[in-house]
C-alpha cells in the first residue's frame, strides 16, 4: 500500500494545484496553430520501418496516406484509392487512383509510387515491422497509370483493413530512403522540422489534394513525466494532450470548463511481457503464478487512478469478438506460492523488470514489484528509455519482464510470429492464426478470434493488465481530435479551433 499512498499524495498535491485560477494562453486560437502533447519521442518518422506507434501518432494520415485509411470507428474507408473492385475468386483487387495527387517532394503518386511501397514492404529484405501485413500479395500490376492490380496468393479477410494500417503507407521512391529524418508523404501536412528531445513541427500542406486542413502549424511536444504534462497544459503552452499521462488530474481539470476531457477507447492491451525462454519463466507454473500474484484492480486504481479495464488476454474488450478471461488467474497469492513450489521455485529467485518512460509502466511496475515480492520473487527494476526499450527488450529480447501497452489495432496476430520479443512458440495457435487470414465470413472469424483469445491465455505468455483508456484533455475550444483511438493516430485533418 506504500506505493498507492505515494500517488495519492501525488493526486493531493495536484488537485489543490488545480484550484489555482487558470488562465489559458489563446494565441493558438488567433495564429491557427495547435501544440499538441504526446508521451513519447519517435525514433524516427518512417512508420514502414519501425513499431514505435509514436511514429503513427505524428504522421498517420498527417504526412503518409495508404491506399485505404481507418477512421474514427474503425472502418475501412478509401484514400488514395478512391474505389476498388474485387474479382468472384477474390484473389484479385484492382485499385483505381486519384489522380494529380503530388508526393511532397513533387513527384507523382502513381500506380509505380504503389508498387514500388508494397513491393518494398513485403520484401525479403523488409525492415517493416508489420510485413506480416503483407504475406497474402502475390503481386503488384500496372496496366495503367491509376489502376493497381494486387493478385493474392489465398483469399484474405482482412486485406483492406491492412493496407490502413500506417506500416502500409504509400511513399515516393524518390525519397523513401530518408523518410525517417525527413518524411515525405502526399498528406494534408508536410514535415518541417524535428528538434530532438523537443518536438516535431509539421506544417499545412497548400497543395494538398483532398480537402485542406483548418491548422497551418502542428507542433507535437514530447512529454513523459505526469507533473510536466498537467503544467504545460495548465499554463497554456500545451492546448491539448492525446493520450495525458496524469490521470490523477483528470476528474480535476473535469470541473474546470476551459478543458473538455475525453475518455475514449484505445487498442491498448497493457501487458506484463514474460520472456517465454528465460529462466523460470520458460516454466508455465511460474508464469501462472506471476498471474495469480498480480491483482489487475489494484493496478487500475494504483496507477491508472480508476480508468483502465481489466483484460485476461491480448484483444480489446470492446470488440465484438471479446472474450472476458479475466477469472482464469484471479488474484490469489496462495495459489502463486504452491504454483512456484509445484514448479521447484519455492524459495523464490530473482527477475528484472525493464519499464519504458509512459506513467502507465512506470507506476504499474512499482505495484507489480511489491505485489510479486508477497509470494518470493525479488523483483529488480530498470528504467529505460523509449530508444532503449526498443533495442534492447523489442528488438535483442534482452529482459525477463517488461510493461508495455501495445496499441496496434486487432494485433492478436503478434503471438504467431517467429522470433517475436516474447518467445512464445505455438504450432496450433499459428494455425489458427493461418486460418483466421484466410477466413472472410465475419462470424466464423469471429468463432476463430475467441478461440485464439483463449489458447493464449491459457499458454499464459503474458501477464494481461488492463485495457488503456485513451485519456484526451484538450482546451475547449478546439474541436475534431478523436475520442476513440482505434489505430495509432492523431488524426489532424479536421481539428480546428471554433469561435
Amino acid at each position: 500500500m506504500g506505493q498507492l499512498y505515494k500517488y495519492m499524495l501525488i493526486a493531493l498535491f495536484m488537485t489543490s494545484y488545480l484550484i489555482l485560477p487558470v488562465k489559458l494562453a489563446m494565441a493558438n486560437a488567433s495564429t491557427n496553430s495547435l501544440n499538441i502533447g504526446i508521451a513519447l519521442e519517435p525514433p524516427h518518422l518512417d512508420p514502414t520501418a519501425s513499431a514505435a506507434g509514436a511514429i503513427d501518432s505524428i504522421s498517420y494520415v498527417n504526412i503518409y496516406e495508404g491506399l485505404t485509411r481507418i477512421d474514427e470507428h474503425g472502418e475501412v474507408q478509401p484514400l488514395l484509392a478512391k474505389f476498388w473492385n474485387v474479382s468472384k475468386d477474390g484473389l484479385t483487387y484492382t485499385f483505381h487512383l486519384h489522380e494529380n495527387v503530388a508526393f511532397h517532394d513533387g513527384s507523382a503518386m502513381n500506380c509505380e509510387a504503389v508498387k514500388f511501397s508494397l513491393d518494398r514492404a513485403r520484401a525479403s529484405d523488409s525492415v517493416n515491422a508489420q510485413k506480416q501485413l503483407f504475406k497474402s500479395i502475390e503481386s503488384v500490376n500496372c496496366p495503367g497509370p491509376y489502376e493497381v492490380v494486387v493478385r493474392l496468393n489465398h483469399r484474405s479477410g482482412s486485406l483492406l483493413y491492412n493496407l490502413g494500417w500506417g506500416d502500409a503507407v504509400i511513399v515516393s521512391p524518390k525519397s523513401a530512403n530518408d523518410n525517417k529524418s525527413n518524411p515525405v508523404g502526399t498528406g494534408p501536412f508536410r514535415f518541417q522540422k524535428w528538434q530532438k528531445g523537443q518536438q516535431v513541427t509539421i506544417i499545412r500542406n497548400d497543395q494538398y489534394w483532398g480537402p485542406k486542413p483548418s491548422l497551418d502549424k502542428v507542433a507535437f511536444k514530447f512529454i513523459s513525466n505526469p507533473n510536466a504534462a498537467l503544467a504545460a497544459i495548465l499554463s497554456g503552452d500545451l492546448d491539448a494532450f492525446s493520450g495525458f499521462p496524469a490521470p490523477e488530474a483528470l476528474m480535476q481539470l473535469m470541473t474546470n470548463d476551459q478543458f473538455q476531457v475525453d475518455i475514449g477507447t484505445s487498442e491498448g492491451e497493457t501487458i506484463l511481457a514474460m520472456n517465454n525462454k528465460k529462466g523460470p519463466l520458460a516454466n508455465l507454473k511460474v508464469r501462472q503464478a506471476i498471474a495469480h500474484a498480480i491483482k489487475r484492480q489494484f493496478l487500475i486504481e494504483g496507477a491508472m487512478f480508476g480508468f483502465g479495464k481489466p483484460i485476461g488476454s491480448h484483444f480489446a474488450p470492446h470488440h465484438p469478438a471479446y472474450v472476458d478471461l479475466t477469472g482464469l488467474y484471479p488474484y490469489d497469492p496462495q495459489k502463486a506460492k504452491e504454483l512456484l513450489k509445484e514448479a521447484g521455485y519455492e524459495g523464490g529467485f530473482d527477475l528484472t523488470l525493464k519499464l519504458p518512460p509512459p506513467s502507465y509502466a512506470r507506476r504499474s511496475g512499482e505495484l507489480i514489484a511489491s505485489e510479486l515480492s508477497q509470494v518470493g520473487i525479488n523483483v529488480t527494476i530498470i528504467p529505460v528509455e523509449w530508444a532503449q526499450w526498443l533495442s534492447d527488450v523489442f528488438k535483442n529480447k534482452d529482459y525477463d519482464l517488461t510493461i508495455v501497452s501495445h496499441t496496434e489495432p486487432m494485433d492478436i496476430g503478434i503471438y504467431a510470429r517467429d522470433d517475436y520479443y516474447f518467445n512464445y512458440e505455438s504450432d496450433a495457435f499459428k494455425a489458427v492464426m493461418e486460418q483466421l487470414e484466410r477466413t472472410e465470413e465475419t462470424s466464423a472469424r469471429f468463432e476463430l478470434m475467441k478461440k485464439a483469445q483463449v489458447m493464449i491465455a491459457k499458454d499464459c505468455v503474458n501477464a494481461f493488465l488492463f485495457q488503456l483508456p485513451h485519456t484526451t484533455v484538450r482546451n475547449a475550444k478546439l474541436q475534431g481530435l478523436w475520442v476513440n483511438a482505434p489505430i495509432q493516430a492523431i488524426d489532424l485533418t479536421t481539428v480546428q479551433w471554433s469561435q
